[in-house]
């Protein structure tokens, strides 16, 4: 072994110790042996996590989902060696604050991002960093996100806790930031390409496959599986941009994985349907976006064929890092994660990708998790859960105990649990709750104004949305669907008289829900001082 080069892990490796041996100051050779011994034996019981995650992908663009258009094997082969969620939503349909509670556990009004451009605070502790304390070799690849883009491309999160910080947010913006590592392999692997790239930013069509971002999340995630630190088990992240609009990044090739004859016409709005003044603002958007151009008004099938080809093709690369984890024999003691951070309504409604509204194409989306020997093979789990649940899940597997969970964490449910006890689970919740406040872009690329706000509350079998502070109304907006017999969401019961003691109740547990939320974020934030008196009247002796 060359002097030259030698890297701490090498050195450790050469004498026959593992990394963590050494992080004990001051300790004696027994003392080291011993430590050794007992971090070989936690990582034995703690499993490597492995979460792959896209962008904007609605819940019905995977075959395992019922998705006719694509063919998806690599992901579809772990729904059916593991774990199908069937209504998983996230926080937020906004990408920010979403992604922050997926990494912090907890809901929007527990961690502060409320809005696209929110930065999350520092106080906050990433997932990421929970496990990097208990001895993961925590590794991101792709976007994080849990802060505004423009603050994430200058500055890390002081708690993120990746050892390996491989970031890019977006292919096509923030090439000089000191984090973007697609950029850097762009540049390396094909310059001419690299400055093409920069030049045309987001406009560029049909990235190549051998320089796409999807090609280097997969090709960067295999080189940290088989460079892994063998002692100790692994996080990594790898999030994609992909199927995030515009649509036509994906190679060329990708187009030919898709069958058109099979791609589903938009959804029609409903006919006659009460459409709640909130959704008439976004719909008035999403028609200016539509009708700006005749090539984008007939494009709209080629949209979503170029949505689909971006999932048929990440749905190959992904597959290969999942082949890494069987080559590296890795597989059987490795949680394997597939999960979107929010839907994309795909013009269903005429509606435009995500915004102020629920319907399940933008807030429903694909939730797979695979863990030999403790998810038993073809699990479909039809109770709602959400992202923030991720959170409770990798880290009780970890270690973490109930307790300490609960207080870190108490609106996150452990989704291992959840599947071996089914409602007998302790935090069982029988609902999801999304919120929007004011979250995305309004018309100009600004946020509405007057400003939008909504909350989804969904149980087992109803979906209500409230639509708050519309100004001009005087009165509360809504929709109320019975999500067993219309999936589809055409019928709205809001002001339904035979469903009116249904959306009483629905209501009542929504503001529950938000009074809870307020005290447990919001109370006593100046803390207390309290004296008790001898006698029941003011001026009275204190104890």
């Amino acid at each position: 072994m060359s002097t030259a080069n030698v890297t701490r892990r090498d050195f450790l490796k050469a004498i026959g110790l593992g990394a963590a041996a050494l992080t004990i100051p001051g300790c004696s050779d027994a003392s080291t042996k011993s430590a050794f011994v007992r971090n070989s034996q936690r990582h034995r019981e703690q499993p490597n996590i492995l979460i792959l995650m896209t962008d904007q992908q609605r819940f019905d663009s995977l075959g395992c989902y019922g998705c006719r258009a694509i063919s998806t094997p690599n992901l579809d082969r772990l729904a059916q060696q593991g774990a199908l969620f069937e209504n998983c939503y996230p926080s937020c349909p906004v990408c920010t604050p979403g992604r922050a509670s997926m990494w912090t556990g907890k809901s929007v009004s527990g961690h502060g991002v409320y809005r696209l451009h929110d930065i999350l605070p520092d106080d906050e502790i990433l997932v990421s960093k929970r496990l990097q304390d208990v001895g993961y070799e925590t590794s991101l690849v792709g976007k994080l996100h849990v802060s505004g883009i423009w603050h994430e491309a200058e500055n890390r999160h002081p708690n993120d806790g990746f050892e390996h910080y491989h970031w890019c947010i977006d292919p096509g913006l923030n090439f000089d930031s000191p984090y973007n590592s697609y950029a850097r392999w762009v540049e390396k692997k094909d310059p001419v390409f690299y400055r093409r790239l920069k030049k045309e930013g987001k406009s560029l069509h049909h990235f190549p496959a051998e320089v796409h971002f999807t090609r280097w999340a997969g090709e960067t995630s295999i080189e940290l599986i088989k460079n892994r630190d063998k002692d100790r088990p692994f996080f990594i992240l790898t999030s994609l941009f992909d199927p995030h609009d515009p649509y036509y990044d994906h190679p060329l090739e990708a187009a030919e994985m898709v069958n058109e004859d099979k791609i589903p016409e938009p959804q029609p709005m409903p006919i006659g349907e009460y459409m709640p003044e909130v959704v008439r603002r976004e719909l008035a958007k999403s028609r200016a976006i539509k009708n700006k151009s005749e090539t984008f008004k007939a494009n709209i099938h080629d949209q979503r064929k170029g949505y689909l080809a971006s999932i048929a093709f990440l749905d190959r690369e992904m597959g290969k890092v999942l082949d890494c984890l069987d080559e590296q024999g890795l597989t059987e003691n490795t949680l394997v994660i597939f999960v979107s951070d929010g839907g994309d309504m795909m013009y269903d409604r005429e509606l435009f990708t995500k915004g102020a509204f629920f319907y399940d194409p933008t807030v429903r989306v694909p939730f797979l998790m695979r863990l030999p020997g403790r998810i038993p093979a073809g699990t479909r789990v039809k109770s709602p859960v959400q992202h923030l649940d991720v959170a409770a899940t990798v880290l009780s597997l970890a270690g973490f105990g109930k307790e300490k969970l609960n207080e870190i964490m108490p609106e996150s449910m452990d989704l291992l649990a959840l599947i071996q006890q089914g409602k007998s689970y302790e935090n069982y919740r029988d609902y999801a709750v999304c919120i929007y406040r004011n979250s995305g872009y309004g018309p100009g690329h600004k946020y509405f104004d007057p400003p939008i706000h909504a909350t989804m509350f969904r149980d087992e079998r109803f979906k209500l949305n409230a639509y708050h502070s519309i100004p001009d109304v005087g009165r509360l907006e809504g929709e109320l669907y019975d999500m067993r017999k219309d999936p589809a969401e055409t019928n709205n019961l809001w002001g339904n008289p035979g469903y009116a003691q249904v959306r009483a109740g629905l209501m009542q547990r929504l503001v529950d829900w938000m009074v809870k939320n307020d005290v447990r974020n919001f109370g006593s934030r100046g803390g207390e001082k309290f004296f008790t008196l001898k006698k029941n009247y003011y001026g009275g002796e204190k104890k």
